[in-house]
């Protein structure tokens, strides 16, 4: 059971959400009956809480209109959620905290806590080791990724100046995010954003590019300026955003277009290969004996590590396309056979 100092915080913390609550539906929430409420308000008034109290049918509690509560009142709990949000933030790269954002939150955070709470998070963060490298994260600047997220909230339209991976000014924006393709010039877009989604440690905007009249994906990072624009518009049906940014980075153009035919259901191969990486689809010839086939897109810079990836599907594959990938698909399989016979690798 919680200790009285607790249930006084909640009981805070419900006010504060707004409104007037009933002494019956405060009870409820702390499990305690209606005269501990009572007395747990007048605790609040002994902190100098500015607790009011409203009669009618419809009364009960409320703070008092205009009241700045103290800058910050944690748990336990709370504090411990807080920083250890920080810290995997940082890790992951989800925290949106360009530079040394992230620490100085923190350190604010840990500054106002009460000294044995400080101590015991303290003894947690410093003993807690993580079994994954850290991302390496490229964090949007607020002044980007505020804008953005309004636009997308109010569904207006954005403006935005982008730069994508080659470098050129106002990038085209494709499925990576503008990486490997790009028009010259520089200059404002309009676009219509869908969705802001986070994913491998970078953030992405998907939405209509009307410079372009299509669907684009752009990387937030990349981004060097946002203003939302008067009037709005209504996204339109079909997947969401983080599917249509996954499909977005299966699909964009690198130097190998690679066609695989899997035996096996959509969902069966799904399972093996993330949609950010291959688009899978039923193949025209259906069923067929030994069950269905679907076929795979997958867009690659290098071709070494797809034969490894299709044989660990363990599933009947045919290669559609590139020639070399059958090839090296060749060269795996006898590498696999020499190891099965015990054969010995060849000296140098």
């Amino acid at each position: 059971m919680s200790r009285p100092v607790s249930r006084v915080l909640t009981l805070l913390e419900l006010l504060q959400s707004g409104g007037v609550r009933t002494v019956a539906e405060l009870a409820d929430r702390l499990g305690v009956g209606e005269r501990t409420v009572r007395r747990y308000v007048d605790h609040l008034v002994d902190l100098d809480v500015p607790v009011e109290s409203v009669r009618g049918r419809y009364g009960g509690y409320r703070l008092a209109p205009g009241h700045r509560m103290p800058p910050l009142m944690l748990t336990d709990d709370e504090a411990l959620a807080v920083l250890l949000g920080l810290v995997a933030g940082r890790r992951t790269g989800i925290t949106a905290a360009a530079g040394t954002a992230g620490e100085t939150a923190a350190a604010k955070v840990r500054r106002v806590l009460p000294e044995r709470l400080r101590d015991r998070l303290d003894a947690v963060l410093d003993s807690l080791t993580f079994t994954t490298a850290p991302t390496g994260s490229a964090a949007p600047d607020a002044a980007v990724l505020l804008p953005v997220a309004d636009a997308v909230r109010h569904h207006r339209p954005l403006a935005i100046r982008y730069t994508g991976g080659s470098g050129a000014g106002s990038g085209s924006g494709s499925g990576s995010g503008g990486s490997r393709s790009g028009r010259s010039g520089s200059g404002e877009r309009t676009v219509y954003p869908y969705g802001l989604v986070a994913h491998a440690g970078r953030w992405y905007v998907t939405g209509r590019d009307l410079s372009v009249g299509a669907d684009r994906t752009f990387r937030l990072d990349r981004i060097h300026g946002a203003r939302v624009l008067p009037g709005t518009f209504e996204p339109p049906p079909g997947p969401g955003p983080a599917e249509r940014v996954l499909t977005a980075l299966a699909t964009a153009p690198y130097r190998h277009e690679v066609t695989v035919r899997v035996r096996g259901t959509a969902e069966e191969i799904r399972a093996r290969l993330p949609r950010s990486v291959a688009v899978v689809a039923a193949a025209d010839d259906g069923g067929g004996e030994g069950g269905g086939w679907c076929r795979v897109e997958i867009r690659a810079e290098r071709l070494d590590w797809l034969p490894g990836l299709l044989a660990s599907l363990d599933r009947p594959f045919v290669v559609e396309r590139p020639d070399e990938l059958r090839g090296l698909v060749a060269d795996l399989a006898g590498r696999l056979m020499d190891a099965a016979r015990g054969a010995a690798p060849p000296r140098d």
